[in-house]
């Protein structure tokens, strides 16, 4: 029996499209399901033995390593910073890893340190891979060839999912797209013609969800779920078939082409079928940049009409917009903004155009000699441009800015006009509407209690009782869309705040630079001018701390340790600019001895779990050594604690903070394997 781990890397939390802060008050750990990691596992032949860690809403231990004969997981880019920390534990403990899914087949040359990498689509190639690795003859890299016929795709092994964790379910109908905008990559990844399940097998995925328990949320993950029109002609009256059988026990929400609203026929019956949420790729209001990024489908007809067309077919809109096209003029800013408050769409996703590796854009960016760098994948909140635009970087940045702070302000007036324009609009579902559920009351009661500790508090309550006034009926919505406000809005300050933080450091560099540039013009034998420098330095760090301790007590958790990352490059960009001056001016190097601190918590966190492990070992044949082991390993975790808190204080006064940032992450580390 080999035994099989799957392992979803953590997905960012201080994103829109992480929904964390509507997590807490619907009582979920996470938004989504792996749906890719859960649909390898059914592709597993029966001698592997497969258990799923989704880091998002439980960590990966040594335990689970220790168990892994194999670890798989499935990415996305911007799950590429946590993807690394598991294949470096991985290495570790000496368990290959195999990475699939977008990412590896986008960018696999970044990840070193995976065993083997999985390129295309699992059901091309997995076969392949498994009876290569059981006969310990598995190359490095696998590439599908084709597409593989989604028709013959198992069912998801929904059974490895906690379901109570999740705020939706996930299915997927098709794969591909057939338009070809030049800054995306499924139809390069998937194809340009959509390969569909037949109606039978996703009612089927359906009908197992069902069997589990699951009612509520279900989202179809296809990138275009009407790419394909005749198939989903032909699948959406069996759907609405089986819905009213089993009485309308799931709310269906999916991404499609703003060409939906141009057949009516599809509109009614997703409207019929218990579907009540759509997300456009909208982009821009500018004609000549939906022509310049090839996206032809969005400039025939008027957006706005489309979007309201579906709307009053009961499909709230949601919608993806984007900034920083060639032909985008300095007013595209304001112009987006207008767009989305006319359109009534409170879900605005809303980023800096960035070049995905593998697309069209990539491709002629790069011939173009414009690149910067690599996209992260977080197409929100990316304030630097990671190529160079047409428009100069400043007005680009300050003008996203700009933006968002007006679509998510903090007292969310924007957003809750938005809302109102949705509502009124939005057209009624004779099947299906969001009732109030116990989850709904649970939720609205939640935000109750926060709303005195809100900015926005006031106008949340008045837009709850416009609802209860001028849309009765729709109150569920209204709280939701609420709930949602809060974490577009938290998301949105936290996101800002960091943005003026590395601003404010970068000011103080500049600033201790233009110092250091006044004392290698004073005569080199001037004394006083090292003093001077060291004086310098010493108070633009002291200053650079204040202000970063004041920034980092108003952000939310999820926000710290970006701004500790932040913090951290500006004292290492000191210290380094200080290495290149005379010795006499060199300043002490503290971030070689932080650097030093978190090589001795590795150290010491391996020698305690060692220890830990050989003291567990034992306790599992010797109970009597129970409390005598107990007691010893306890022993040493609180003076190896008071050894490394000693360590933390010797840092220079400015590196303290940032020290005792890595002491805490030791600890939990720690707590978490023990526990």
């Amino acid at each position: 029996m080999t035994h099989a781990l799957l392992v979803y890397p953590e997905y960012p939390r201080t994103t829109y499209w992480s929904f964390s802060g509507t997590m807490s008050y619907i009582g979920k750990r996470a938004a989504l399901p792996p749906l890719g990691l859960i649909t390898v596992a059914s592709l597993l032949p029966d001698h592997y033995d497969a258990r799923l860690v989704d880091m998002n809403i439980e960590p990966l231990t040594d335990e689970h390593l220790a168990w892994a004969d194999v670890i798989f997981t499935s990415t996305m880019i911007v799950q590429e910073p946590s993807l690394l920390d598991v294949i470096r534990r991985a290495n570790r403990a000496g368990v290959p890893v195999v990475a699939g899914g977008p990412h590896p087949s986008s960018v696999g040359e970044r990840l070193d340190g995976a065993a083997h990498l999985i390129v295309g689509e699992a059901e091309g190639v997995l076969p392949r891979f498994i009876a290569d690795f059981d006969r310990n003859a598995a190359e490095r890299v696998y590439r599908a060839s084709g597409f593989p016929d989604v028709s013959a795709a198992p069912v998801p092994r929904f059974d490895l999912l906690d379901l109570s964790a999740y705020g939706s379910m996930a299915v997927q109908y098709s794969r591909g797209c057939p338009f070809q905008c030049e800054f995306c990559d499924i139809w390069q990844l998937y194809g340009r013609r959509p390969r569909v399940k037949d109606p039978a097998q996703m009612l089927g995925e359906l009908e197992a969800l069902y069997d589990r328990g699951w009612r509520g949320s279900v989202f179809v993950v296809d990138d275009n779920f009407i790419g394909n029109p005749r198939q989903v002609k032909r699948f959406l009256p069996e759907l609405e078939a089986w819905q009213i059988a089993h009485g309308f026990p799931f709310a269906l929400y999916t991404e499609a082409s703003v060409n939906l609203a141009q057949d009516r026929e599809i509109l009614a019956r997703m409207r019929d079928s218990g579907f009540n949420m759509v997300f456009l790729g909208i982009e821009t209001p500018s004609r000549e940049s939906l022509i310049e990024t090839k996206k032809l489908q969005n400039v025939r007809g008027d957006l706005l009409e489309h979007v309201e067309t579906i709307q009053r077919h009961g499909l709230e809109v949601a919608g993806g917009f984007i900034v920083g096209f060639d032909h985008d003029t300095e007013d595209i800013f304001e112009r987006q903004a207008r767009f989305i408050e006319a359109a009534g769409i409170p879900l605005a996703m809303v980023g800096i155009l960035g070049p995905l590796p593998g697309t069209e854009l990539h491709r002629r960016l790069h011939r173009e000699g414009r690149l910067l760098g690599e996209s992260d994948g977080n197409n929100t909140h990316a304030f630097s441009p990671t190529f160079v635009p047409r428009m100069s970087v400043e007005l680009l940045t300050a003008g996203y800015k700009g933006l968002i702070e007006t679509l998510y302000d903090s007292r969310l007036r924007h957003y809750f006009l938005r809302c109102r324009v949705l509502l009124t609009r939005l057209g009624w579902n004779p099947h299906f509407s969001r009732r109030a559920t116990p989850q709904t009351i649970a939720a609205m009661l939640r935000s109750f209690l926060v709303i005195p500790w809100k900015r926005c508090g006031w106008s949340y309550l008045a837009f709850l009782l416009w609802t209860s006034v001028r849309c009765t009926g729709r109150f569920s919505e209204a709280v939701r869309l609420g709930i949602m406000g809060f974490h577009f809005e938290a998301i949105t300050r936290g996101a800002l705040a960091i943005e003026a933080l590395r601003r404010e450091l970068a000011r103080q560099e500049e600033l201790l630079r233009g110092r250091i540039a006044a004392l290698r013009a004073a005569p080199a034998a001037v004394p006083a001018s090292a003093d001077e420098a060291r004086r310098a330095v010493e108070h633009a760090r002291a200053a650079a701390a204040r202000r970063f301790k004041r920034g980092v007590r108003r952000l939310s958790a999820d926000y710290r340790q970006a701004a500790e990352q932040v913090y951290g490059a500006f004292l290492q960009r000191i210290d380094e600019l200080f290495a290149c001056e005379r010795a006499s001016v060199a300043m002490p190097h503290g971030s070689a001895r932080l650097a030093e601190l978190k090589r001795l918590l590795e150290i010491e966190e391996q020698r305690l779990l060692d220890v830990f492990g050989g003291y567990r070992d034992r306790w599992r044949h010797e109970m009597s050594e129970l409390d005598r082991g107990v007691r010893e390993f306890s022993r040493q975790l609180r003076a190896t604690r008071r050894n490394l808190r000693r360590q933390v204080r010797l840092l220079p006064r400015e590196y303290r903070l940032l020290g005792r940032s890595e002491y805490r992450r030791f600890v939990r580390r720690l707590d978490e394997i023990v526990a």
